[in-house]
Protein backbone atom coordinates (compact mmCIF):
# COMPACT_ATOMS: atom_id res chain seq x y z
CA UNK A 1 0.00 0.00 0.00
CA UNK A 2 2.81 2.40 0.90
CA UNK A 3 4.58 1.61 -2.37
CA UNK A 4 1.38 2.27 -4.32
CA UNK A 5 0.89 5.61 -2.54
CA UNK A 6 4.51 6.56 -3.22
CA UNK A 7 4.14 5.64 -6.88
CA UNK A 8 0.99 7.75 -7.17
CA UNK A 9 2.80 10.74 -5.64
CA UNK A 10 5.68 10.34 -8.08
CA UNK A 11 3.26 10.20 -11.00
CA UNK A 12 0.90 13.00 -9.88
CA UNK A 13 3.42 15.56 -8.58
CA UNK A 14 5.04 16.37 -11.97
CA UNK A 15 1.60 16.96 -13.50
CA UNK A 16 0.69 19.38 -10.72
CA UNK A 17 3.84 21.36 -11.57
CA UNK A 18 2.83 21.53 -15.21
CA UNK A 19 -0.58 22.89 -14.25
CA UNK A 20 1.06 25.54 -12.03
CA UNK A 21 3.04 26.85 -15.00
CA UNK A 22 0.14 27.32 -17.39
CA UNK A 23 -1.00 30.82 -18.22
CA UNK A 24 -3.75 32.51 -16.31
CA UNK A 25 -6.96 33.58 -18.03
CA UNK A 26 -6.64 36.94 -16.21
CA UNK A 27 -3.39 37.66 -18.05
CA UNK A 28 -3.36 41.10 -19.69
CA UNK A 29 -0.78 41.05 -22.47
CA UNK A 30 -1.17 44.78 -23.19
CA UNK A 31 -0.46 45.72 -19.56
CA UNK A 32 2.40 43.24 -19.34
CA UNK A 33 4.00 44.79 -22.42
CA UNK A 34 3.48 48.34 -21.11
CA UNK A 35 5.18 47.41 -17.82
CA UNK A 36 8.00 45.47 -19.56
CA UNK A 37 7.03 42.34 -17.62
CA UNK A 38 8.57 39.00 -18.42
CA UNK A 39 6.47 35.84 -18.65
CA UNK A 40 6.29 35.68 -14.85
CA UNK A 41 5.10 39.28 -14.50
CA UNK A 42 8.50 40.32 -13.17
CA UNK A 43 11.27 42.70 -14.23
CA UNK A 44 14.60 44.08 -13.03
CA UNK A 45 14.90 47.26 -11.02
CA UNK A 46 17.70 48.90 -9.08
CA UNK A 47 17.16 48.76 -5.31
CA UNK A 48 18.91 51.58 -3.48
CA UNK A 49 19.49 51.44 0.26
CA UNK A 50 20.18 54.89 1.65
CA UNK A 51 22.74 54.91 4.44
CA UNK A 52 23.63 57.83 6.69
CA UNK A 53 26.14 59.93 4.80
CA UNK A 54 29.67 60.91 5.71
CA UNK A 55 28.82 64.62 6.01
CA UNK A 56 27.98 65.31 9.65
CA UNK A 57 29.02 68.98 9.76
CA UNK A 58 25.85 70.58 8.32
CA UNK A 59 23.77 72.87 10.52
CA UNK A 60 20.09 72.06 11.10
CA UNK A 61 18.71 74.81 8.81
CA UNK A 62 20.91 73.70 5.90
CA UNK A 63 20.09 70.03 6.52
CA UNK A 64 16.35 70.77 6.53
CA UNK A 65 16.70 72.68 3.26
CA UNK A 66 18.67 69.85 1.64
CA UNK A 67 16.11 67.26 2.74
CA UNK A 68 13.30 69.44 1.41
CA UNK A 69 15.09 69.25 -1.95
CA UNK A 70 15.50 65.49 -1.47
CA UNK A 71 11.71 65.11 -1.07
CA UNK A 72 11.07 67.33 -4.10
CA UNK A 73 13.48 65.22 -6.12
CA UNK A 74 11.66 62.05 -5.06
CA UNK A 75 8.43 63.60 -6.35
CA UNK A 76 10.05 64.53 -9.66
CA UNK A 77 11.55 61.06 -10.15
CA UNK A 78 8.20 59.45 -9.36
CA UNK A 79 6.33 61.76 -11.73
CA UNK A 80 8.80 60.89 -14.51
CA UNK A 81 8.35 57.15 -13.86
CA UNK A 82 11.99 56.71 -12.80
CA UNK A 83 11.12 55.85 -9.18
CA UNK A 84 8.50 53.26 -8.31
CA UNK A 85 8.87 53.12 -4.54
CA UNK A 86 10.56 55.17 -1.84
CA UNK A 87 10.36 55.56 1.89
CA UNK A 88 12.23 56.00 5.14
CA UNK A 89 13.02 53.29 7.66
CA UNK A 90 12.31 53.60 11.35
CA UNK A 91 15.11 54.51 13.70
CA UNK A 92 18.22 52.47 13.05
CA UNK A 93 21.90 53.21 12.57
CA UNK A 94 22.47 51.29 9.34
CA UNK A 95 19.90 52.59 6.85
CA UNK A 96 17.76 55.71 6.47
CA UNK A 97 15.49 54.61 3.62
CA UNK A 98 15.16 53.02 0.22
CA UNK A 99 14.41 53.69 -3.41
CA UNK A 100 13.34 51.25 -6.08
CA UNK A 101 14.40 52.82 -9.35
CA UNK A 102 12.69 51.90 -12.60
CA UNK A 103 15.97 51.32 -14.43
CA UNK A 104 17.83 48.09 -15.06
CA UNK A 105 21.48 49.12 -14.87
CA UNK A 106 23.76 50.86 -12.41
CA UNK A 107 24.85 53.60 -14.82
CA UNK A 108 21.29 54.88 -15.27
CA UNK A 109 20.66 54.55 -11.54
CA UNK A 110 23.78 56.56 -10.74
CA UNK A 111 22.64 59.38 -13.06
CA UNK A 112 19.28 59.52 -11.28
CA UNK A 113 20.90 59.48 -7.84
CA UNK A 114 23.20 62.36 -8.81
CA UNK A 115 20.08 64.56 -9.00
CA UNK A 116 19.35 64.07 -5.29
CA UNK A 117 20.49 67.01 -3.10
CA UNK A 118 20.94 64.81 0.02
CA UNK A 119 23.17 62.40 -1.87
CA UNK A 120 25.14 65.26 -3.48
CA UNK A 121 25.68 66.82 -0.04
CA UNK A 122 26.78 63.42 1.35
CA UNK A 123 23.97 63.44 3.92
CA UNK A 124 22.92 60.12 2.39
CA UNK A 125 25.14 57.49 0.78
CA UNK A 126 23.48 55.11 -1.70
CA UNK A 127 24.12 51.38 -1.84
CA UNK A 128 22.76 49.82 -5.08
CA UNK A 129 21.60 46.30 -5.93
CA UNK A 130 19.99 44.72 -8.98
CA UNK A 131 16.55 43.53 -7.84
CA UNK A 132 14.03 41.30 -9.60
CA UNK A 133 10.47 42.10 -8.58
CA UNK A 134 6.91 42.39 -9.78
CA UNK A 135 6.50 44.66 -12.79
CA UNK A 136 3.22 45.76 -11.21
CA UNK A 137 5.15 47.93 -8.71
CA UNK A 138 5.01 50.63 -11.37
CA UNK A 139 1.27 50.86 -10.78
CA UNK A 140 1.60 51.75 -7.07
CA UNK A 141 2.42 55.45 -7.41
CA UNK A 142 -0.60 56.30 -9.59
CA UNK A 143 -2.75 54.61 -6.94
CA UNK A 144 -0.90 56.42 -4.16
CA UNK A 145 -1.80 59.83 -5.58
CA UNK A 146 -5.47 58.87 -5.15
CA UNK A 147 -5.07 58.27 -1.41
CA UNK A 148 -2.48 60.96 -0.57
CA UNK A 149 -4.28 63.87 1.12
CA UNK A 150 -1.18 65.95 1.98
CA UNK A 151 1.92 66.55 -0.12
CA UNK A 152 5.50 66.94 1.14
Amino acid sequence: MKKLFGLLLVLIFPFSLLKAQTSDEKYDSVLAKKLHADEYGMKNYILVLLKPGSNTSVDKVTEDSIFHGHLSNIGRLAKNGDLVLAGPFGENKLYRGLFILNVTNFEDAKKLLETDPAIKAKLLDPEMYLWYGSASLQEILPLHTKIQKLKF
